[in-house]
Parts: C-alpha cells; structure tokens; sequence
C-alpha cells in the first residue's frame, strides 16, 4: 500500500523515522483491510502496539482520509455506555491496495451493456458476464468444498477467497446457529457499486457451493465495512455440477 506522507525533517532521530513510521502505518491499514473495522485496543492487540502509538497512526491515517471512525455495529440489545469506536477504510484507502484495475472493469461493463441494447436487455447482459465470471472462479473451490467436512465448509470457502484477494474470514454468526462469512476487501467494489449484478452473482454462487440457501448481509458496495453472507446452520456441500439448484438453494436469483 502506498499512504503519502509528508518527508518531515531528515535530521529527525532513528526511532521516529519516517520509513518506520510509514510501515507501521501500512501495518494498521492492512490489518483493518484484513480483519474489517476496528477498534484501537483490537489493532493495538494484533499488531502488539500500545493503543497510544496505535491511535497516532489512526490520527494520522484518518487526516489523510485512508481511515475513517465509525460507530461500532452492535448485533441485539446494546449495553450502557457510548458504542464503540470503529476505524474502517475509506474508499481512498481500499484504492491505495489493489483496485487499479476497477475503472477498467466499469467501463468493460458498460460497454457490455450498450452493446446489449441497454435498458433491461442491457442490465442482463451484465448479470450474464457476471455469472460466467464468478461460475469460473467457483469451479476452482468446488473440490475443496467436497472434501470438506460440513461444519469447515464456510471456514475452507473463506480461505479460498482470501487466496483470491478478498481477505475473507469464516465466524459464528452472533444469536444465531448460523455462521457470517466476511470479506474485508473487494478487488471490485467500485465496479459492484454501479453493477449490483456483480455481487447478486456471488451470492448466488455461494448459495450453490455451500448447497444452502444464504442471504447477504452487507456489502463493502454499498457503503458498509465488510461483506458480510448469513449462512444458516451446518451446510450440506456443494451442489453437484450436473443438478440445477433450486430456487431454495440457490439464493434470491437463481442461474
């Protein structure tokens, strides 16, 4: 990631070196692209920090608009007190790791879906590339699926994502016998922001993979932290290559 910052003053001492700082610096970014908003006793507890040194960098990142606080989320009643604070990146700070190419994907898109016609023709060509798009990607997790055992199968998905830039983590769904599978990054967020048809895909296919109904939670697409998928209970497997998944296991569009 590259985060700009100020040269400062090159007589200043080793221990605040500015190379140092900004490695640091790149480590609390990347740990909040990892593991999705946080707090600064959570960075400072991953990245073995003080939450002083931790809430400098913070201050530092949120000024440069790479970070940005938040109200922590909280699931059921909320206890007494002030919420959480929460440290997400902002779209500026996502673009700083590896979404170069997304203006290449919008664009590819759109022109697929003037050359479809536009209006409602146009929007289905694009789910069409969509669904081919992340069939292909499936068919590289499905026989990790199948060798999973049902209660690892989210948990191996997760893994399979994270291969594929999507920094992807697999944990019990709170008041629930569920389990939330998170992405923390997207490589294609801004394209999904203008082409929904890109997650609507997605969600689809983890429907089928996992053989499960699932249902999206959040998406980074639309402004929330994580994208995070609802996956209920302890899922069968993939569904076979050569059977057409139902409207109940296939998610809210089915293929």
């Amino acid at each position: 990631m590259t985060v700009h910052h100020g040269t400062g003053d090159t007589r200043a001492p080793a221990h605040s070196a500015p190379d140092e700082q900004h490695g640091t610096r790149n480590r609390v970014a990347r740990s909040i692209l990892d593991h999705g908003p946080s707090t600064a006793a959570e960075l400072a507890q991953r990245l073995e920090l003080t939450q002083a040194a931790v809430r400098r960098h913070l201050d530092a990142l949120v000024s440069e608009g790479v970070v940005e606080p938040r109200e922590k989320r909280v699931y059921g009643s909320r206890g007494r007190g002030r919420p959480a604070k929460v440290f997400a990146l902002t779209d500026r700070g996502r673009g700083a790791f590896d979404q170069a190419y997304d203006q290449l994907a919008v664009d590819a898109m759109r022109w697929i879906a003037q050359a479809a016609g536009g209006g409602e023709k146009g929007r289905a060509a694009v789910a069409a590339f969509a669904r081919a798009r992340v069939a292909a990607q499936a068919e590289r997790y499905r026989a990790e699926l199948e060798r999973a055992a049902p209660e690892d199968r989210a948990r191996v998905l997760a893994e399979a994502l994270s291969r594929d830039g999507y920094a992807a983590t697999a944990r019990s769904a709170p008041a629930s016998s569920g389990e939330q599978l998170c992405q923390h990054h997207c490589p294609v967020a801004h394209a999904a922001e203008q082409f929904p048809q890109l997650c609507e895909a997605e969600t689809e296919v983890f429907s089928r993979l996992l053989g499960t109904h699932v249902q999206r939670l959040a998406t980074i697409a639309h402004g929330d932290g994580v994208c995070t998928t609802f996956i209920p209970g302890t899922v069968p497997g993939p569904t076979p290559k050569t059977t057409t998944a139902s409207a109940s296991t296939a998610g809210r569009n089915p293929a």
